[in-house]
């Protein structure tokens, strides 16, 4: 089930990490005027890790070099209880279709704004599309592209969830938002009840215990997300 980085692949991988941990280093740690309160913000080019909501924030999602073993036989995304892995830290970008074009590293993501979530580790993208789920027969969710470079599936709108006065406009860390594809409408789930294990996944399962992660057609509390760990850049 394991398939084995070529050196291309690991390659990408260690620039991109190299690249946004020295922008990190360099990013200035005080907020800059107009943003008091800039360091509470996710921003362009951080890498930040997603806890679910559902789960007790127990679990995070991450992705690996393992292929699915159905539907599309992508790259493999679940959540999994390892809040200290760098399988789970993901770039934020721009999106393909984003309308406000490139987004500047270190300024706020607005609610709204289309993103791609770029898994640093392979240099992939999170991605869904119309093929049926392993575990709950919703839409698979896999990692695609490679160098950052994939397509319109890996696009994904942030979804606020409530308002706040004074940052109803902007993806707050710690505050539960959702994740919406713009190719299918589907939201960004997992359930603390939809889990690998043996039965469903054979002796060995190397996911074992990690909850499997969908697209998901209602938007519920099985589709909430919050950022509080990850490497946060400033302008």
């Amino acid at each position: 089930m394991t398939k084995t980085t070529t050196p291309s692949r690991a390659a990408t991988a260690a620039t991109i990490l190299l690249s946004v941990l020295t922008t990190a280093i360099r990013a200035p740690l005080l907020a800059r005027a107009g943003f008091a309160d800039d360091e509470k913000f996710v921003t362009c080019g951080s890498a930040i890790k997603l806890t679910h909501v559902e789960s007790g924030k127990k679990f995070l999602l991450q992705s690996e070099e393992r292929q699915l073993q159905t539907g599309s036989g992508q790259q493999l995304v679940t959540a999994a209880e390892d809040n200290r892995t760098p399988k789970g830290l993901w770039q934020v970008r721009e999106g393909h279709n984003a309308e406000d074009g490139m987004c500047e590293t270190g300024v706020p993501i607005k609610c709204g704004s289309i993103v791609r979530l770029m898994h640093l580790e392979t240099g992939t993208n999170l991605h869904t599309h119309a093929i049926r789920s392993p575990l709950s027969n919703q839409h698979e969710v896999s990692c695609f592209g490679e160098g950052g470079v994939g397509d319109s599936g890996d696009d994904w709108t942030v979804v606020c969830d409530g308002v706040t006065r004074n940052r109803a406009l902007y993806w707050v860390r710690g505050a539960p938002i959702q994740l919406r594809s713009v190719a299918t409408g589907r939201w960004l789930g997992a359930s603390s009840s939809v889990q690998f294990s043996e039965s469903n996944c054979g002796r060995g399962c190397p996911i074992m215990n990690h909850l499997e992660v969908f697209g998901r057609e209602s938007n519920d509390s099985y589709s909430r997300w919050t950022v509080e760990l990850g490497v946060h850049l400033h302008k």
